[in-house]
């Protein structure tokens, strides 16, 4: 996703849009498919000693928060780099063991700025941060609009396939797109809508700029309701009211928009009644197939002037080249990067991120040393790479999928791990985007082998399966899996589970207090570890290839890479 802000001082920071924290997933809905023993202990890694060693090596303060850009990434890229030579593996981005990703960050200056519009024979104002939140998306020094007319386009959605456009008859050029966020499924809790609840794409913020930007629009705004978004206005303010990346036009053409963001639903009902609309009843009209576009008749003023800044950070990339069919590889992702430190606190200064995300990297570094002693080894390649700026907007994910070293009609699946649950081992396995592939059947399988189950995520509605690095994998058209223990522990249930999960939530993710302890429960992690690695020898073994599911909105795209 794009336009994240890395803000280090910020303790809400990103959960609008990078890895959420552990969020509760469901207790296993489906049947038990192996009798669960009083508790499991995974003997993979070495009992976890090799994990708690490269976990404890990647959050300690020396690495100072992994910030993009700063001594924390010289040291983390070149730790990463030196484990996976002594492992055995090669460079995996044709013969060098980096990728630089460029980007380009954009400050807002003028933070007192306001949104006028004309309406109903007045003006009204729209206070930064207190109504709404917007930036320029297209790394312009300043830009002004000036009697932009507004129009409330629904959800903003352009569906072919699902017979919706809420478009339809609409020249945006020069316009700004009011659009309500989340799916009309979720909207009119339709089953028969989309994929109801459960968010597609089509739901995500970042679709919606990128589909006002394809319409010509000139800015567009997101109405802001906790419930559709998954995150209170607090997320939204801290968010977007610092640095927004993104990748340079010569990497991503797509247009994008001079203004663009987030206006409170208070606001957005302000707006409506001063041009004498109704925005309950408009919100509810778009949950209906056959919405058309409404005029505000509303001109809205704003100027936007902002800093911009080049720069590039590395990917990691390590290859074990396949014995069979080494043109074909399986991809272990993680991001190294974190939010760095913040020298105005007093006391600890230093986001140390140690579940977010050291545990996926030191997991990374395991599950390769892993295969690296397999016997037999592997048929096909299996790549492992330590993307930077995941949090901010998932940028190296992106890069990789647009300049991967084995292409992507040839990568088979993408394994994700992005903030393992440090706790003990649980009955259940999560899945983000539950029955998006048949990896899910790789999964239960391997699963099943530790007495465990798998279930969907307890709110899809929130979209998670959108918030991390495999989402670039899957809009190439990979297969791509996002999982991670959940809450029902063998020792200790649901409510232990729950505690633990809500703890880590309110009081370590994002803040300095993420943090290595020595005797931290590490048997979860590893355990999760171990299924991970089997679902990725499985699949490095044989020849077939896991598909999407029949409606998965990422079909397409694997199927048109394959012709």
């Amino acid at each position: 996703m794009r336009h994240v802000v890395l803000i280090a001082s910020a303790a809400l920071t990103l959960a609008a849009c990078s890895g959420p924290p552990p969020a509760a997933p469901t207790t296993p809905s489906a049947p038990v498919v192996a009798t669960a023993p009083a508790t499991y202990k995974s003997t993979f890694a070495n009992n976890g000693a090799d994990f708690a060693e490269r976990l404890k090596k990647l959050s300690s303060d020396e690495f100072e928060g992994r910030e993009p850009g700063t001594l924390g990434e010289r040291l983390t890229t070149a730790y990463l780099k030196d484990q996976f030579e002594r492992i055995g593996l090669k460079p995996g981005n044709n013969g060098s063991w980096f990728q630089s990703v460029p980007y380009v960050e954009t400050t807002l200056q003028n933070t007192d700025l306001t949104l006028d519009v004309a309406v109903g024979g007045g003006n009204e104002t729209f206070a930064y941060k207190t109504d709404m939140v917007v930036g320029n998306l297209s790394a312009k020094p300043e830009v002004t609009l000036k009697g932009s007319e507004l129009v409330f386009v629904g959800y903003g959605v352009n569906a072919p396939e699902q017979n919706w456009n809420d478009y339809a008859g609409l020249d945006a050029k020069g316009k700004t797109v009011v659009v309500l966020v989340n799916d009309p499924g979720f909207g009119n809790d339709d089953a028969e809508l989309f994929k109801g609840r459960a968010m597609t794409y089509y739901g995500r913020w970042t679709y919606k700029l990128e589909e006002a930007a394809r319409q010509g629009a000139a800015a567009a705004l997101i109405v802001h309701e906790t419930e559709g978004a998954g995150y209170g206005w607090g997320v939204i303010e801290n968010s977007w009211s610092g640095p927004q990346f993104d990748l340079p036009t010569s990497e991503d053409p797509a247009p994008r928009l001079d203004v663009a963001g987030w206006i409170s639903k208070a606001s957005a009902e302000r707006l409506f009644g001063k041009a004498g609309l109704d925005f309950g009843a408009l919100r509810k009209s778009a949950d209906v197939r056959g919405f058309k576009p409404q005029p505000l008749g509303a001109k809205l003023s704003v100027t936007l002037r902002s800093t911009i800044k080049s720069g590039v950070s590395d990917n990691v990339v390590a290859l074990l080249p396949g014995s069979g069919k080494p043109d074909e590889a399986i991809v272990y992702s993680a991001h190294w990067d974190h939010l760095g430190k913040d020298t105005t606190r007093s006391g600890d200064q230093i986001y140390n991120g140690a579940v977010d995300n050291a545990t996926g990297v030191a997991g990374l570094v395991v599950i390769a040393e892993a295969f690296a002693k397999q016997n037999p080894p592997p048929q096909r390649s299996v790549m492992f790479v330590a993307v930077t700026l995941e949090e901010s907007g998932l940028l190296g994910s992106r890069y990789y999928a647009t300049h991967p070293p084995i292409p992507m009609e040839k990568t088979v699946a993408n394994i994700n791990m992005d903030a393992l649950n440090l706790v003990p081992t649980s009955r259940n396995f999560a899945v983000m985007g539950f029955g998006q592939s048949e990896l899910d059947t790789y999964l239960k399988d391997a699963a099943a082998t530790q007495g465990r189950v798998i279930a969907a995520e307890e709110t899809p509605e929130k979209g998670f399966f959108f918030r991390s690095d495999h989402f670039n994998f899957a809009r190439k058209g990979v297969p791509a899996l996002y999982a991670k223990g959940g809450v029902d522990l063998f020792e200790g249930g649901e409510a232990a589970g729950r505690a633990a999960f809500d703890d880590y939530g309110k009081n370590r993710y994002h803040q300095v207090g993420d943090e290595y302890r020595d005797g931290m429960p590490l048997d979860g992690a590893t355990a999760d570890l171990e299924v991970m690695y089997k679902v990725g020898s499985k699949l490095a073994g044989e020849t077939s290839w896991p598909q999407w599911s029949a409606d998965s909105e990422f079909k397409a795209a694997r199927d048109a890479s394959k012709k």
